[in-house]
């Protein structure tokens, strides 16, 4: 007996992109444009940062910089320590990663299990914050290790490259460009590479740019904030203003409250940037044109955000209270 043949990947790290893009019915019943979601949580690492985790370690070692045995050091809030603990673990590479006490423990559980060592900082630097405190910490382990590569998600292009094949796909998913796509900023990789291609294929779309209240990012005053991976304690060495055409602080209750949106009306389970999106497409709803279409990026998955987000208890003492204070 013979079967049709199936497609099928060689590798696991294949199954990288391609994540679908999925229309949203319900999540604003009463609007007159359309809402689709592109859906990062399908990537095998569970988050959009599997894309740029790919490509800074395949460039790496198709330009000789990183070769088996060698160390990858990296900076991160979670998702990306996992893309890249996945794609170090395939290629015979070590792993270690600086976090922050934002990270989720969810996340050390599975960046550990891929076997990579996890570095924590606990004191905040005096000017740039946590970040720049694991970014301090990086170089120290540079220096340390001879046989060590920074991948640099914050410099280093391969970063937006990686997303301009994001934008790709949901062109050619949509059938065309959409007229709006809202991505929450952190990096600004997957800003930048998505405006370089509208830019390159001189498409419709403008593009919303997603912060964090208490992100300077776009030079807002820095403030607290507790969700991980939105926002960031420093200017952007990516971001170029002239590409966006508008840009949505989103607080992190108004996060949590995008995420239990999603849930409630589409049974979509994602984590915090995800929530700020759904929030700022709602804040800006009465500036899109009827009829318009609309590109959610909704980077990860939510069950990493069970014991923060969805737990009642954490965001009363976390959330609520601070948010309560600043008032």
């Amino acid at each position: 007996m013979t079967y049709p043949h199936q497609p099928y990947f060689s590798r696991i790290l294949d199954a990288v992109g391609g994540t679908p893009l999925i229309r949203l019915n319900r999540l604003f019943p009463k609007s007159k444009f359309k809402v689709f979601a592109k859906m990062e949580a399908f990537n095998p690492g569970g988050s959009i940062k599997d894309r740029t985790a790919l490509q800074l370690i395949t460039h790496a070692m198709e330009n000789g910089q990183l070769k088996k045995g060698d160390t990858v050091v990296e900076s991160s809030s979670g998702n990306m320590a996992i893309g890249l603990a996945q794609t170090c673990n395939y290629f015979g590479l070590k792993l270690e990663v600086v976090v922050d006490p934002m990270v989720n423990q969810q996340n050390i559980k599975i960046i550990k299990a891929y076997g990579a060592k996890v570095n924590y900082v606990t004191v905040p630097a005096e000017v740039g914050g946590f970040l720049q405190a694991r970014l301090d910490r990086v170089q120290q382990l540079i220096a340390s290790n001879p046989r060590s590569f920074w991948t640099n998600q914050y410099a280093n292009h391969q970063n937006p490259t990686a997303h301009k094949q994001t934008m790709h796909e949901i062109v050619k998913d949509l059938g065309q460009a959409p007229d709006y796509l809202f991505a929450a900023t952190s990096t600004c990789g997957t800003l930048m590479g998505c405006a370089e291609y509208i830019k390159m294929n001189k498409l419709k779309t403008k593009i919303i740019a997603v912060d964090a209240v208490g992100s300077v990012i776009f030079g807002t005053p820095a403030g607290e904030r507790k969700i991980p991976g939105h926002g960031a304690g420093r200017e952007s060495q990516f971001l170029k203003r002239d590409s966006i055409y508008d840009v949505v602080h989103v607080s992190d209750s108004e996060c949590v409250a995008g995420c239990h949106r999603l849930l409630d009306s589409e049974a979509i389970l994602c984590g915090g940037s995800s929530g700020a999106v759904t929030h700022a497409v709602e804040k800006f709803s009465s500036q899109i044109p009827e009829g318009s279409s609309i590109a959610m990026i909704l980077c990860d998955r939510g069950e990493r955000y069970l014991d923060t987000i969805y737990n009642e208890n954490w965001v009363s003492e976390n959330i609520d209270q601070l948010e309560h204070t600043l008032i």
